[in-house]
């Protein structure tokens, strides 16, 4: 097991990784999640401020809590800051990388919004619109590669990708709720089957 990494954060180093943020911001098309493997590029690949583990515990347990998906942006924050010096240094890091993701694809969506609205009719508007849509796909794709392969898997485990693969075809051509496919997802892991 991976023990915490215990960094000494200059200011040069927050304002790094505000900076980083405020850029992915504008990438965060599919919503933050999106951006999640620029996220692992700079954290733990180059800046080695976080571990693998850390990184994808950071989002697993995000992705599990009630409430919004940029949830887990402030848990990566809050744990290159406490990786940073404790306590304090994570609260500095949760609002750093909150500020950061939220400025710049909050104040872009609502002028664009408006905007959006009043000239909904033109063809460039429309063009647009669906242009945007293969563009979130490829990000949702390259972070479930990202999150998948970090976890070390392999062809040994397809019984694993074939439930993944049914599953995304299941919600892509029925109606069926999710939470049913979640819970069948669960019930197949508690029997051991997955």
């Amino acid at each position: 097991m991976n023990e915490p990494l215990q960094l000494v954060f200059v200011l040069r180093d927050w304002f790094d990784l505000f900076m980083h943020y405020l850029s992915l911001s504008l990438l965060s098309v599919g919503g933050a999640i999106s951006t999640a493997p620029d996220m692992h590029r700079f954290l733990v690949d180059k800046q080695h401020w976080l571990t693998d583990a850390q990184f994808n515990a950071s989002i697993a347990i995000a992705q599990a809590a009630p409430g919004p998906n940029v949830l887990f942006v402030a848990l990566l924050g809050w744990n290159v800051g406490l990786n940073a010096g404790g306590m304090l240094s994570g609260l500095l890091g949760v609002f750093l990388a909150l500020l950061g993701i939220l400025i710049p694809s909050t104040v872009l969506t609502y002028s664009a919004a408006q905007w959006g609205h009043r000239n909904r009719e033109l063809r460039a508007v429309r063009a647009f619109k669906q242009g945007m849509a293969p563009i979130v796909v490829a990000l949702m794709l390259a972070t479930s590669w990202i999150l998948a392969s970090s976890n070390g898997g392999t062809l040994k485990d397809w019984p694993v990708w074939l439930l993944t693969a049914a599953t995304a075809v299941i919600v892509w051509r029925s109606k069926i709720h999710l939470l049913w496919l979640l819970g069948a997802g669960a019930l197949l892991g508690w029997f051991g089957l997955i």
